[in-house]
């Protein structure tokens, strides 16, 4: 399958997928103490947790070496975890450290109150790069859930980090501009590798509200227009537009198997409700919904005919389609993708269970009543932003 319109893929890498945080923090732990020039880390969540303070000491030792430490966090992450303990320390460390949009009120009507850094992304010394949607935090410590988190990230080596390089150096100038009041000269330390390492061919996508308004999700309408057999997708929070809702309308028209691998449990409370008013309209137009329910799922991810993948931070909904920064990985490659599939069968099969749509048309009203409600506090929040067209979530 070609990735679509407009995005291109570059050829030479050697991309591995990284399952939950059991593969993924160890992956960064030894990327981070082989540093020997620079690091970007990128994260919505550092929680002050085991996994947290490992990530810390971690980054410490590399810049004790003189390697050029540079962390940025959300400001939703900041207040939500007591990440402000651990900033002091890793500052002392020699870690620069910068918080994206720190000033955060539960209160304020400010329409950038939403447009938040939700990305996960970690490029070091220009040669090995992480991007998925693991935050940092440890999958054992959260409440209420049968640990740990389904999640996916990627580990990049090869040509796509120049791509992955630039973009994390220009939002360190923004933040840095924004916070400071002035221009800092970026001073390189490193180069990107752009040596074929493998054989695999992607692109990095990211979203923002400047240039890439639109191309995580025009990414994925592409990739669905071009579907001829199955289309796999595993989302945390679900809500798609009405664009999105079409093209998955016409893809099971198509003949397309759609099926949709949705949380299960309740995480947050508005949008597990405004998601779900959806379902009965999904399950009508032959769309299988299965939730996840072993534990909180995390992951935002596709797969598309057997070819086309997708890993990253941008879940399917008006928040991370249309006002936070996000970043994803667009693979064209057989096999990853193949392994990608194979995980989701997994959790499909182990951890998940199929909506049919003579059990959902037995939902009782109180939960019709509040399902629509909180769809339309979630249109409202998105529409107060002053981003969503007027008619996308109709």
């Amino acid at each position: 399958m070609k990735p679509g319109p407009g995005l291109v893929t570059v050829p030479g890498n050697r991309l591995t997928l990284l399952t939950n945080g059991t593969d993924y923090f160890p992956a960064l732990e030894a990327a981070l103490d082989a540093a020997t020039t620079e690091v970007f880390l990128e994260t919505y969540i550092f929680a002050n947790d085991a996994t947290g303070r490992r990530v810390a000491a971690a980054l410490i030792r590399a810049a004790s070496r003189g390697v050029a430490v540079h962390v940025l966090i959300d400001g939703f992450g900041v207040h939500s975890y007591p990440w402000p303990e651990l900033l002091p320390i890793l500052k002392e460390g020699g870690v620069r450290a910068f918080v994206f949009r720190p000033k955060v009120s539960p209160l304020t009507l400010r329409r950038t109150r939403l447009r938040r850094m939700h990305r996960k992304v970690v490029v070091i010394d220009g040669r090995v790069g992480f991007v998925g949607g693991i935050n940092v935090i440890d999958d054992m410590e959260t409440p209420r859930q049968v640990p740990p988190r389904y999640d996916y990230a990627v580990r990049v080596e090869g040509p796509l980090l120049a791509d992955m390089h630039a973009e994390v150096v220009r939002l360190w100038q923004v933040v840095l501009w924004t916070q400071l009041g002035k221009r800092v000269p970026y001073e390189p330390t490193s180069s990107p590798i752009t040596a074929a390492a493998g054989t695999q061919r992607a692109a990095f996508v990211v979203r923002d509200s400047f240039r890439h308004r639109s191309d995580i999700e025009d990414a994925y309408l592409a990739a669905i227009a071009g579907a001829q057999r199955e289309i796999v997708i595993a989302c945390a929070y679900f809500f798609p537009g009405r664009h999105f809702r079409r093209a998955l309308r016409e893809a099971a028209r198509r003949g397309v198997r759609v099926v949709l691998l949705l949380q299960g449990r309740i995480e947050y409370l508005i949008m597990h409700y405004a998601s779900r008013a959806l379902y009965g309209t999904f399950l009508r137009w032959g769309i299988e919904i299965h939730e996840y329910r072993k534990s909180f799922l995390h992951a935002k991810v596709a797969v598309i005919d057997g070819t086309w993948a997708t890993v990253g931070s941008s879940n399917i909904d008006p928040f991370s389609l249309l006002l936070a920064r996000e970043a994803n990985i667009v693979v064209d490659d057989a096999g990853f993708a193949g392994e990608l599939h194979a995980s989701l069968d997994s959790a499909l099969r182990e951890g998940a269970t199929r909506l049919e749509r003579s059990d959902w048309r037995k939902q009782s009203w109180a939960k019709r009543v509040l399902m629509w409600l909180f769809y339309g506090v979630a249109r409202v929040m998105t529409g107060m932003s002053g981003y969503a067209r007027t008619n996308e979530f109709d």
